[in-house]
């Protein structure tokens, strides 16, 4: 599990850095999980970001942190393109966000733990 949430992380780095320097120059990892769910987010990003809308209540994704919105569109995709079940998907997606979003509140925890169960609703996962 370790070695998935690793991989989940180096994801997250890509799609941050991306999203600042717009969806140009992703370059091959070597590791097929990172690349597929990355090439997935760019491919369906429009999707995704439509899908992680409909869900947000007083907010947009451009008012969320590019931290924020990196994660949210990498679990949506796991959620929407893999077979991983939605717990493990939400679960990861929670243990990501303690380490770089959550200011020790609980706050983001919660925010990205409604969203991401709606989201998992509306895909009848």
């Amino acid at each position: 599990m370790k070695k998935r949430r690793e991989q989940r992380i180096r994801i997250l780095e890509i799609l941050y850095t991306l999203d600042l320097n717009g969806d140009e120059g992703f370059e091959s990892t070597e590791n097929s999980f990172v690349d597929s769910i990355v090439q997935g987010v760019i491919d369906y990003k429009q999707t995704l970001d439509e899908v992680i809308q409909n869900q947000l209540i007083n907010y947009t994704l451009k008012r969320l942190s590019y931290v924020d919105r990196a994660l949210l569109r990498m679990a949506t995709f796991e959620l929407y393109g893999t077979p991983t079940p939605a717990e493990i998907v939400i679960n990861e997606a929670l243990e990501i966000v303690k380490l770089y979003s959550d200011e020790g509140d609980g706050k983001m925890v919660g925010f990205m733990n409604s969203v991401l169960d709606k989201i998992r609703i509306a895909l009848n996962k």
